[in-house]
């Protein structure tokens, strides 16, 4: 049986679609000021991709201009979430699992750890390891050991859940780890993991708590 928990935050705990105004508009008013140096359509496309990928790498693909990027992420740096965020509705899959709870995410730690606050969910986990991509490069493959390390963690005893199919899966399977890819949209249909679901409704059974 699964009794720690290392637990992805976007698009596993809550989803960023339904909460893309008070996630992404200020972003947006940033990049709408700013000289881009790409057409409206390749930006109507970005603005998509943003919702999954993290701002960097969305603009390194479609080209964004240097003093965007720049402008951008001294926003995001300081930047914060501050009206109430909504879990996913399988939320409470995760919220019952017997054991210890870890939420490891990456992005900006004040974006990250405020998102944490608005969701309302500090209570249900021992702790938030945010990789700081302004600060470092490390991975969550870097995060999972430190936590195993700190916390003197039995590896045989964690499930990694996530949506990310190329970082938490990926470097969970990496270290020996169980591993739940949830993909609602079988967009890594290939993709290794230890278990897989459209939704979190076989968690338990993962986790070997049914």
């Amino acid at each position: 049986m699964k009794k720690i928990f290392f637990v992805d935050l976007d698009n596993t705990i809550y989803f960023t679609k339904p909460n893309e105004q008070q996630l992404m508009g200020g972003l947006y008013a940033v990049l709408e000021n700013q000289d881009l140096g790409i057409s409206v359509e390749e930006y109507q496309m970005a603005k998509t991709e943003m919702l999954k990928t993290p701002f960097q790498k969305v603009a390194a693909k479609y080209g964004f201009k240097q003093t965007a990027i720049d402008n951008a992420v001294k926003y995001l740096v300081t930047g914060e979430v501050t009206e109430p965020l909504s879990t996913s509705e399988d939320y409470h899959y995760i919220k019952n699992l017997i054991g210890r709870k870890f939420i490891v995410t990456a992005g900006f730690l004040r974006k990250q750890t405020t998102k944490v606050k608005m969701l309302g969910i500090s209570d249900d986990f021992e702790e938030l390891y945010v990789v700081d991509v302004t600060t470092s490069n490390q991975t969550k493959k870097d995060a999972f050991e430190a936590l195993i390390k700190k916390h003197k963690l039995n590896p045989e005893e964690i499930l990694v859940i996530g949506d990310d199919a190329e970082s938490e899966i990926k470097y969970g399977l990496e270290l020996g780890l169980s591993t739940f890819l949830l993909d609602p949209e079988n967009l890594h249909p290939n993709a290794k993991t230890t278990f897989r679901g459209k939704d979190l409704s076989e968690l338990h059974k993962a986790a070997g708590q049914a």
